[in-house]
């Protein structure tokens, strides 16, 4: 961690486990006890042997010196010789917390948070001294608290010297001194909060003691927890003394008895992990993936999570932050699961984000980070979220991961499932409701930039996950952290949602925002030649209240361009016509663009050559790689080296000083800017030609793809079996290699055909180079992309002259992924040694490859004469399938069953979309599309009518309940609009969708009705009976009378 993000964090808490068990005084004695027996870890030394006795009494020497000092002050001696002992250790603690280079400040929003804890109880009235029936002694009582206030007056200078044990012990602290002050001068004092008081001035003592200051470092996670749990405790005791009335306090015993009961075993639960020093690294790992097999195949996204140096700068941002902070750590049952902060590009939400991200590392919690990106589309991360979020939670909490390891077994599609419905209901809550009341830390999962998904459709399941009801009713102490722009599609989902909180960076007074940009700036140009005050405030006040031109604007001036001065870069920003007629930012980036490259000529085409590349990659690429692949680009004139182009660029793009570094933008604005021509002017690109990434990529297969690339020896072991198999790729599969397999298709299709692509096109479809690239697909995990890359592969051959032969081969390997693809994807060797064994020997694909591969084991007897007629089995159905239908579109197939649920699945992966859609309680007997594909409907023998969202998975609307019997069909009108459904209770119904009500009367039959249709014109019902007819119905006479019977 380091230093600069830990010197400042204001309070932060931990929500308390609703899994404590209430017991009475003496139980919460006897649990102390208890835990006192618990050895220590084999080895401890010091505080942390001594700390298996804390508990018993008069073993521990602080604890023996309290009953020393508690005899001495009843006889009303001791108490000044007390104070000075104490006194006397204080600065010798303070000069070893000082021995630190570098000490850490509290923040003025801790201290004053610490001063007013005091004063906040003046005003607080203490418990009646006329009660009567009080077990303890007011002298005793007196004296006895006096005696615990002394430690806690020590701890109070050991806590604010050495400040970075944790901020939250300091405020803690200062309630509870004020909180025992306050019970000193009640006449009154319930025995059991007096036990609680006494467990509390136990822990403080023994964690004065010598040995445990000089191990805080060690353990500041633990002693922030130990102390929101004192926090929680004595801010219980402030409210149980506000009630005057004796026979009230009488009335509540029982709820007070099991909420201090509840706060004293949360404290030595807490002291039993300080002692055996169990609570170590709960934060956040920025690189963290589990390797235990339970998860392997389990979808992680690299590189997605915690990025320290996003973090704000100490000291900015403190309004919101708190403002988070505070949401966290509300103990409020009804408080918000969701906060949702939005603003425009430049306004701070990721730094917003991973400072909370690392605040929830300092103090102990449990959380973990998801960031979206522009640049990572093609990754589809939106499909590894919930997958990512489950794997870091397991490996941070034994808890939820023990939970998670039980859901994979029970349903191993889940650690593959590209689903984010099934993820999120399989991976996090069912865990989740397992482990209900386990864990005791706050959870925080922080989901960054969900505006950088992609399209709409990426995050739309996301969205709906986010503002279902299972999300309103997460555990108390789980929170999830959003941040985006407000764009139109995530406004009206989470704006609508009433559990989901709303803050905006975009209304921020701009005098706050100028406070912090100005100590930012000034950190960033410290010390620079020419640079002063006064050129400090001129870049605050030119920055208008955004953060990004402000950091745009640093980079710049420390940029070290040849021949030019920090002071020279400055006067250059901040020339008059820099900023005429553009945005701030605009005219920022124009500014450095113009700097390094001339606004015409050679130059200037080079860098537009240059930023297409770099902005049309589907996946950022070292500056090594993108050297490679313009190597390959089809003009000769375009193979030079960008390096001198883009060395020109490093304050807009990252990655440029280091090869091995991905280069992409700074900030998602960069790009805006660049492909809108009326903001970049002459520095504008055009994005809408990928002729030259498709042959660079192209051009990299047809050179590079080989047999056994990652030299595997064995066909005897799957690939995840080969221990090294990530050394191996990283080894042999370079960067550019891995792209052009992966994206070749992609940007062949976004071109025009050409003669030219095309012959590069037939030397890999139309060789073993084929078989070489779904060798490296299978080696990545991304075989299922094959059979989508080679069908756009299609679309770009049809109807081309003179490729009919390639298109019919193209079309047999779309079929070899579909009938081979799992074995495939489970051992690459397989690949060779048993899928094109199998090869029906009459296709173009058998023609072409065979000779190819003389050796190959032949398949004498039995073998296929063709591919099958049948491509695809839709396993997961339970029960018998009562219904399939298509989606108008071709691409889904919904599916209703006898085992009580509707399922979707996807036509070109032959896979389930996302979980069961479950609700009816029995049979589903009949299930439809909606004619716009968004809406899917389904009958069942529960006698209830169902309406789906076909996106999200959710059931939309209310039920359509009327029929008396069985459903036996439904089906929608050609608008959509309306639906009719048949039933053994000898009638047809009309059903209204968006209303969710029956139109008009029910169209009898005899007998049960077993089918029914609209006519395409919206005008006829028709329906067929077990009576033996067929009725139509016309829609336009109130569906009340059949004109034509007998059929």
């Amino acid at each position: 961690m380091a230093r600069n993000h830990s010197k400042k964090r204001h309070l932060f808490g931990f929500a308390m486990s609703p899994h404590l068990t209430s017991s009475t005084p003496s139980q919460t004695q006897g649990a102390c006890q208890t835990s006192a027996d618990v050895p220590s870890v084999p080895g401890a030394l010091g505080t942390l042997s001594r700390a298996k006795h804390f508990f018993r009494g008069s073993t521990s020497p602080q604890s023996s010196l309290i009953a020393r000092e508690t005899a001495e002050m009843s006889t009303g001696a001791g108490t000044l010789e007390q104070r000075e002992r104490y006194q006397a250790a204080s600065p010798r603690e303070t000069r070893t917390a000082n021995d630190n280079p570098e000490p850490v400040s509290m923040p003025a929003a801790i201290g004053k948070d610490v001063d007013i804890a005091p004063k906040a109880l003046d005003n607080v009235t203490g418990m009646s001294r006329s009660c009567k029936f009080s077990p303890v002694n007011f002298l005793t009582l007196a004296n006895g608290t006096h005696t615990y206030l002394e430690p806690l007056k020590t701890f109070n200078v050991v806590a604010t010297t050495v400040a970075n044990v944790h901020p939250y012990a300091k405020l803690a602290l200062g309630v509870l001194v004020a909180a025992s002050q306050l019970l000193v001068n009640q006449a009154n004092f319930d025995g059991m909060v007096y036990d609680l008081l006494s467990t509390v001035s136990k822990v403080y003592a023994f964690l004065i003691e010598d040995d445990t200051v000089k191990g805080i470092e060690s353990m500041r996670e633990t002693l922030g927890m130990i102390a929101q749990v004192i926090s929680d405790a004595t801010r219980f005791i402030i409210n149980h003394s506000r009630t005057k009335n004796f026979w009230k306090r009488i009335r509540s015993r029982k709820e007070t008895q099991t909420v201090l009961g509840d706060h004293a075993k949360s404290l030595n639960d807490l002291m039993q992990q300080y002692r055996d020093h169990t609570i170590r690294a709960f934060g956040i790992s920025t690189n963290h993936v589990l390797t235990d097999s339970n998860f392997e195949g389990m979808a992680y996204a690299e590189g997605a999570g915690l990025n320290m140096t996003k973090a704000c700068l100490d000291g900015t941002r403190t309004e919101t932050l708190q403002e988070i902070v505070n949401w966290i750590a509300d103990p409020n049952p009804n408080a918000s699961r969701i906060l949702w902060l939005h603003g425009q590009a430049g306004r701070g939400k990721s730094a917003v984000a991973h400072t909370v991200a690392l605040w929830v590392q300092n103090v102990g919690g449990l959380g973990t980070v998801f960031c979206f990106a522009r640049d990572r589309e093609a990754e589809r991360r939106e499909e590894k979220t919930m997958t990512t979020v489950a794997r870091d939670l397991a490996g941070r909490d034994p808890a939820f991961r023990r939970a998670l390891e039980d859901a994979v077994k029970e349903d191993h599609s889940l650690k593959t499932t590209s689903d984010v419905m099934q993820q999120w209901k399989g991976l996090i809550l069912e865990p989740l409701s397992k482990v209900d009341g386990q864990i005791v830390r706050n959870v925080v999962v922080v989901i960054d930039a969900l505006d950088e998904s992609g399209p709409e459709t990426s995050r739309t399941h996301i969205l709906s996950l986010l503002t279902s009801t299972e999300a309103a009713h997460l555990p108390a102490n789980f929170r999830i952290l959003l941040t985006s722009r407000p764009l139109p599609d995530i406004q009206h989902a989470l704006g609508a949602a009433p559990h989901v909180k709303s803050t905006s960076l975009d209304g921020i007074p701009l005098e706050l925002a100028e406070r912090d940009i100005s100590l930012y700036v000034s950190k960033e140009l410290d010390r620079l030649p020419g640079i002063g005050v006064a050129e400090v405030q001129k870049i605050v006040n030119e920055s208008n209240g955004l953060f990004e031109w402000a950091d745009l604007a640093c980079r710049f001036i420390k940029s070290n361009q040849v021949g030019a001065t920090p002071k020279g870069c400055y006067d250059d920003l901040m020339a008059p016509e820099s900023g005429k007629g553009r945005k701030l930012l605009d005219a920022t980036y124009f500014t450095i663009l113009k700097s390094g490259i001339p606004q015409s000529g050679r130059a200037l085409e080079q860098y537009c050559s240059v930023m297409c590349q770099v902005m049309m990659t589907l996946e950022p690429l070292p500056m090594k790689a993108l050297c490679h692949m313009r190597e390959k680009f089809p003009n000769e004139q375009q193979r030079y080296n960008i390096t001198l182009i883009l060395e020109f660029m490093s304050p807009v793009l990252l990655g440029i000083v280091d090869d091995s570094s991905p280069v992409r933008p700074l900030h998602p604005s960069f790009y805006d800017f660049l492909t809108d021509p009326s903001r970049s002017g002459v520095y504008s690109i055009d994005t809408s030609d990928a002729k030259d990434l498709a042959s660079a990529t192209l051009q990299i297969l047809c050179d590079e793809l080989q047999f056994n690339i990652c030299g595997l020896e064995s066909s005897y072991l799957a690939n995840a079996e080969v221990s090294d198999l990530s050394e191996r790729i990283k080894k042999n599969i370079p960067p550019h290699l891995s792209y052009s397999c992966q994206f070749w298709a992609h940007h062949l299709g976004k071109t025009t055909f050409d003669p030219t692509l095309a012959v590069l096109v037939k030397t890999i479809i139309g060789s073993e180079k084929i078989i070489f690239w779904l060798e490296i697909m299978s080696l990545l995990g991304m075989v299922g992309k094959g059979a989508d890359a080679l069908a756009s592969v299609a679309i770009w051959l049809l109807g081309q002259d003179g490729f009919k032969d390639m298109l019919a081969l193209v079309e047999d390997e779309i079929k070899f992924i579909q009938n081979f693809g799992c074995v495939m994807l489970h051992s690459t060797p397989h690949l060779y040694v048993s899928a094109l064994a199998f090869i029906p020997p009459n296709t173009s694909l058998s023609t072409m490859l065979m000779p190819k591969f003389p050796y190959l084991a032949r398949v004498a007897v039995g073998g296929l004469s063709g591919w099958p007629a049948l491509q695809l089995a839709l396993l997961g159905h339970t029960s018998e399938v009562t219904s399939v239908a298509l989606s108008p579109d071709g691409k889904r197939i919904v599916s209703g069953s006898a085992d009580k649920t509707v399922r979707i699945w996807d036509v070109e992966r032959g896979v389930q979309i996302g979980g069961p859609l479950e609700g009816h309680t029995s049979d589903v007997n009949s299930v439809a599309f909606s004619p716009d594909g968004k809406r899917i409907i389904s009958g069942s023998r529960d006698i209830t009518i169902r309406i789906w969202d076909a996106e999200s998975h959710m059931e939309v609307g209310s039920l359509l309940e009327g029929h008396t019997s069985f459903i036996n069909t439904v089906a929608f009108s050609p608008d959509g609009k309306r639906v009719v459904s048949s039933s053994f209770d000898e009638t047809a119904r009309v059903w209204d969708v968006e209303r969710g009500v029956q139109i008009g009367n029910p169209l009898q039959h005899i007998s049960a009705v077993k089918s029914v249709a609209f006519s395409p014109d919206q005008r006829r019902i028709v329906s067929g009976s077990v009576d033996n007819t067929v009725r139509v119905w016309d829609v336009g006479r109130g569906l009340s009378q059949a004109v034509r019977t007998g059929l």
